[in-house]
């Protein structure tokens, strides 16, 4: 999520004249917004988070097309006819991953022109997305897509995978927590330099290669139709490692080509996400080698740079990549908000239903 507005953007701050001293209307999106929405986007500051160059085809694809997409919850700010900023809200999936889940709902992207920054726009636009969500039913707000709650903007901002709001984003990190949202769940960004990666070599390694083989699919069948949502739109290669003796798959990850990103850096870069390893064999190296291959695989293919992201609390994870020779570049969090008169017990079945987000869940933070 990008925010072109500081911590003193404050709704209640009183009027600030502008050039034309219009009046700011806030409304719905509208069929005929995605010019102008475009335009705002290519007017942000270089960020490597943030892709450009923006096309009205390119937003199309990958926010609009959604199947979820609602106009309520894209809401742009207007002056004299013009869209000076707009704020995007969705949901993530249900536990199952096949269809939208109300309860936990998500501040995708805020974005607000440069000249109308510190008139109140940025925390109007968010309180009007909060209400959008807590209407529909959301009972947790969060700033900033993260796993599974990323409805919209893979891509386009962020990564390999949406991180939060990233810690490069300061604007947007000041303006989520004057409204009062908490930083949660942190996240690191790595890169790995692929001309400098060494596979590791050892033992297990060795055994790992003798007694399992690896496949790469191209365009694949996606697990679910959360999957298919976020991913649908990209090249993408699934990854899997199986063991020679059973057949069976021990271990296996998806990657992307990160083209609209980035064109800015001036590489091409591949984002490496869900990574999995069968339950009865992890800490055994299974994760390592598969990681290798993929890093391998992706040298072949002319690729420079290779993203991925993790938690800050996955001590293995970062372990992992750091072995193989990825550095940190960004990191990011995840800002979370309670909606008015939020149940203990719905918090605890969202506990239950999400058991690798215990915190965002917490009653207190």
């Amino acid at each position: 999520m990008t925010s072109i507005q500081g911590p003193d953007d404050r709704a209640d701050a009183g009027p600030v004249p502008t050039a034309s001293k219009a009046l700011i209307r806030y409304r719905p999106f509208r069929n005929t917004d995605p010019p102008q929405i475009v335009s705002l986007w290519r007017e942000q500051q270089a960020d490597r988070s943030l892709a450009q160059p923006m096309s009205v085809d390119l937003f199309s694809t990958l926010v609009l097309s959604k199947p979820y997409f609602d106009n309520d919850g894209l809401i742009v700010a207007e002056a004299d006819g013009q869209v000076v900023g707009f704020v995007h809200a969705g949901f993530g999936p249900t536990p199952q991953r096949n269809a939208l889940a109300p309860d936990v709902g998500v501040i995708c992207m805020l974005i607000v022109e440069q000249s109308q920054r510190r008139q109140g726009i940025g925390r109007e636009l968010l309180s009007r997305a909060e209400c959008y969500l807590v209407n529909q039913g959301a009972r947790v707000i969060l700033a900033g897509g993260l796993r599974p709650w990323a409805p919209f903007y893979l891509g386009l901002y962020g990564g390999s995978e949406l991180p939060g709001v990233l810690a490069s984003d300061a604007a947007a990190q000041s303006c989520v927590a004057a409204a009062g949202y908490r930083a949660q769940c942190p996240t690191r960004v790595y890169h790995l330099d692929l001309s400098r990666f060494r596979p590791l070599i050892d033992r297990r390694q060795m055994r790992i290669r003798r007694t399992t083989r690896s496949d790469n699919v191209e365009d694949p069948t996606l697990c679910d139709w959360w999957e298919a949502c976020l991913f649908g739109a990209f090249d993408c290669t699934r990854h899997r490692l199986f063991d020679r003796g059973s057949g069976q798959p021990v271990a296996s990850a998806i990657s992307w080509g990160m083209e609209l990103l980035s064109a800015r850096w001036g590489v091409r870069a591949m984002g490496v996400v869900n990574l999995e390893v069968a339950a009865d064999v992890r800490r055994e190296g299974y994760a390592t080698y598969l990681t290798g291959e993929i890093f391998r695989w992706a040298r072949e293919q002319g690729v420079v740079v290779v993203e991925t992201q993790t938690f800050a609390n996955n001590a293995a994870a970062d372990s992992l990549l750091e072995s193989l020779g990825a550095t940190v570049v960004d990191t990011g969090n995840v800002y979370r908000k309670l909606a008015p008169g939020v149940s203990s017990q719905k918090l605890e079945e969202l506990k239950r239903q999400f058991p690798d987000y215990q915190s965002l869940f917490a009653a207190e933070l």
